[in-house]
């Protein structure tokens, strides 16, 4: 496995093995038993030896604890600056508010101006109308709920205290996602630092819109699969090895020999963890219907790892002598059917009750609709649900035909390279709140510009290129795992280009970005030689110490800080920035 090396992202907990269940043979003086070598090549030692050692226990913790104190301050820090809705904050603010206060999203009177009105803490001016809306309510839920702990929406901090919360959470759960996908603590330690510091993050973090939630909650189906990922291998390990040791012999520790019995894969418990996949997906529709695309992806995911698991089972305990299980069959019937079963249902159920104040409000937007068209739509269907789905088919309609002028529209082939950044707020001289001209007399400027780090994502776009040949070369299940929000999250847009959409929607696949970064740096470690180690661990610390300088000094135009207005100029590093 190699020796450890210090200060790589090769930690030493994951180069040893375990005495329990993954040692040599030479450390025993019987050969491992058929479980542990199921084991082994079902899980890895590296992933069966994270956590063994104390000292990579207490680093994990410990560095995680660091990332997340960088993490808070620089999504908390002045948070209510500026006290205006900024972007879609005019939307997504106000419709949280008077759904929490009406149960369904409120129309406000124009003229006079609502915005003006509700910036100044003239906040219950609205109507008690419904207002045609186009996302479903989970977020806007959450952006309410921070509203009412947060101190009222009178106050700009509120409005975005559920973001900037979702911001922490975040970097918490993909510095342990990717401890765990990469079976190294220090591999979890800088995606996490990296999510901590991009400033597509930030901004999200900072701001009252919608896809942070997003990005949340199919984050989290990300983890639940991947720990039952795990906890799949492990019990199939324990119950083959079971069936096989009772009705034949272990041949030399390495082959089954004489199984006589006919084989029948062993029954599964429930997946527990694959119905939480389910219920956070239903919950990410609930907030965009973007989500769709992640419940395909990671279906077909998890399937393909059930398929690959049952393979390397048949591999492992056939002697040549006596023909491999049907994985295949078994795989795509019980797995496939099982993933759907788990997953699809649940997603439904949960987008359908998500929308339960909808159902509960007589005057919601088009709750009536059935009864005022009688005999319209699905006539066997209740009332409510004709309602409801004839309300989703107007909202369909809103989404596909969008097509409205916007002077920061950008298509999804941009996004990758932040090519095209949403600015979401900008002010220059007097505008600028503090500023003025006092600042050695020049002109001051305030933004909030929506662009990663351009290091980290340049460096990440390019790790794209290298995960498809490595993973591709290697058949290295990580690889499809570390790309795979990618593909949800950002390809199913290329069918949308002649709709209005933004470079902001990235939001949602950027953990899947810095784990393509972190993939390569970790591929590149374990196949370098120990010659050329030095170097790559040079050259690692020193692209993590330029992510972190640019972060620093783009920090100010994601989070309107006043700043002389030539520091704004010379951070516009390309034309279409601006």
């Amino acid at each position: 496995m190699g020796g450890n090396v210090s200060g790589s992202l090769y930690d030493a907990e994951v180069t040893e093995f375990p005495a329990s269940a993954t040692a040599p043979p030479s450390l025993h003086d019987r050969p491992p038993s058929l479980h542990d070598r199921l084991l082994l090549a079902l899980l890895g030692a590296k992933t069966l030896a994270l956590g063994s050692q104390r000292h990579g226990r207490l680093l994990a913790w410990g560095g995680l604890a660091v990332i997340v104190v960088i993490a808070a301050v620089a999504r908390l820090w002045r948070l209510g600056n500026p006290h205006q809705l900024v972007f879609d904050e005019t939307y997504y603010v106000k419709d949280a508010y008077t759904l929490w206060n009406l149960g369904f999203e409120g129309r406000w009177p124009s003229p006079p101006d609502p915005n003006t009105a509700f910036e100044a803490g003239q906040v219950n001016g609205f109507l008690d109308e419904a207002a045609f809306v186009v996302h479903p309510q989970v977020g806007k839920w959450l952006i309410a709920l921070g509203i009412h702990l947060g101190g009222g929406a009178e106050s700009a901090f509120a409005w975005r205290i559920a973001n900037a919360a979702v911001g922490v959470i975040a970097v918490i759960l993909v510095a342990r996602i990717a401890r765990r996908l990469f079976a190294s603590t220090l591999a979890g330690l800088a995606a996490g630092l990296f999510m901590a510091v991009d400033g597509l993050a930030i901004v999200h973090s900072r701001i009252a819109l919608l896809d942070q939630f997003l990005m949340l909650f199919v984050l989290v189906a990300f983890g639940c699969l991947l720990v039952d990922r795990q906890q799949f291998r492990r019990r199939l390990a324990a119950r083959v090895a079971a069936q096989v040791d009772a009705g034949a012999a272990v041949s030399g520790g390495t082959a089954v020999a004489g199984y006589a019995g006919d084989w029948r894969w062993p029954g599964m418990p429930t997946r527990w963890w694959r119905l939480a996949a389910g219920l956070a997906l239903g919950l990410s529709i609930g907030v965009k219907w973007s989500g769709v695309y992640f419940l395909a992806v990671f279906g077909l995911l998890t399937v393909v790892w059930d398929l690959t698991a049952r393979r390397t089972v048949a591999r492992t305990i056939d002697d040549g002598n006596n023909p491999a299980p049907r994985w295949l069959a078994r795989g795509i019937f019980a797995d496939g059917l099982g993933a759907f079963a788990f997953m699809v249902p649940t997603a439904v159920v949960v987008y359908v009750a998500s929308w339960w104040s909808w159902f509960a409000s007589p005057g919601a937007w088009g709750r009536q609709w059935a009864v005022e068209n009688p005999g319209q739509g699905i006539s066997w269907l209740p009332a409510a649900l004709r309602s409801f789905i004839h309300y989703h088919q107007e909202m369909w309609n809103f989404h596909t035909t969008l097509e409205a002028a916007h002077p920061y529209a950008a298509n999804a082939p941009g996004w990758i390279i932040q090519w095209r950044p949403t600015s979401f707020f900008w002010e220059r001289g007097e505008g600028a709140a503090g500023c003025g001209r006092g600042l050695n007399g020049q002109d001051c400027a305030q933004a909030i510009t929506s662009l990663g780090n351009p290091i980290l994502w340049w460096l990440a776009a390019l790790a794209i290129i290298l995960l498809i040949a490595w993973g591709g070369r290697l058949r290295d299940w990580r690889a499809l795992a570390a790309i795979s929000g990618t593909i949800a999250g950002w390809l199913p847009w290329f069918a949308y280009l002649s709709r209005t959409t933004f470079t902001f929607y990235a939001i949602v696949f950027t953990p899947w970005m810095i784990f393509t970064l972190v993939y390569v740096a970790v591929v590149a470690f374990e196949r370098v030689s120990a010659r050329r180690r030095i170097a790559l661990t040079v050259t690692t610390w020193t692209v993590v110490a330029l992510i972190l300088v640019v972060s620093v000094l783009f920090y100010p135009i994601w989070s309107a800080a006043s700043v002389p207005f030539p520091y704004w100029q010379h951070l516009m590093w390309l034309p279409t920035w601006v």
